[in-house]
């Protein structure tokens, strides 16, 4: 079966104790199972593709929260322990959703995956408005629920439900 993955600012900001979004310890746990899909969908030769949040110095976001992930900052790299490996795309975004103004459109109509994993933080914000957006582009979204986190488990709960109720996602526990 035809796959991809997709693994959601796993950057220094969210997962680094410095960050300036620091998504806690939930985030730092749900590493060596993002890791461990990583090498197995790269084992598989499946399509794997890193989204980055990356922001200019003034964006609009900031007005929210915190400037965070600016382009070209350490906050803004992908964290050492998940380091993509060669076959990986690395698209920047900078929007919540993972579609937001770049070619990760394209690159997954160029792959035609018959389900697309979501990975990463926050579970709330850019994993669920991207898993709705993969709705709304009638692609099937698998969430291993031990490989994304959230600043809130509240939110984290609430965001679950709404993508496997709401956006019809599969909620599974890797197998990592």
């Amino acid at each position: 079966m035809k796959k991809a993955l997709l693994v959601i600012d796993m950057l220094n900001d969210f997962l680094n104790p410095r960050g300036v979004l620091y998504c806690g310890d939930a985030a730092r746990n749900i590493i060596p199972v993002v890791r461990s899909l990583v090498d197995a969908f790269a084992a598989e030769n499946q399509l794997i593709v890193y989204l980055r949040d990356a922001h200019d110095p003034n964006d609009k976001e900031f007005e929210l929260f915190a400037p965070h992930a600016v382009r070209g900052t350490w906050g803004g790299e992908i964290i050492p322990e998940l380091l993509p490996p060669k076959s990986a795309k690395v698209v920047d975004k900078t929007r919540f959703t993972a579609f937001y103004g770049n070619d990760l459109d394209e690159i997954l109509k160029q792959a035609h995956p018959e389900e697309v994993w979501v990975t990463g933080v926050v579970t709330s914000i850019c994993v669920m408005d991207t898993v709705g957006d993969l709705r709304n582009r009638d692609y099937t979204a698998v969430v291993p629920v031990d490989a994304v986190a959230d600043f809130d488990q509240e939110f984290h709960d609430f965001a679950l439900k709404r993508m496997q109720r709401v956006y019809g996602a599969r909620l599974v526990k890797s197998s990592a």
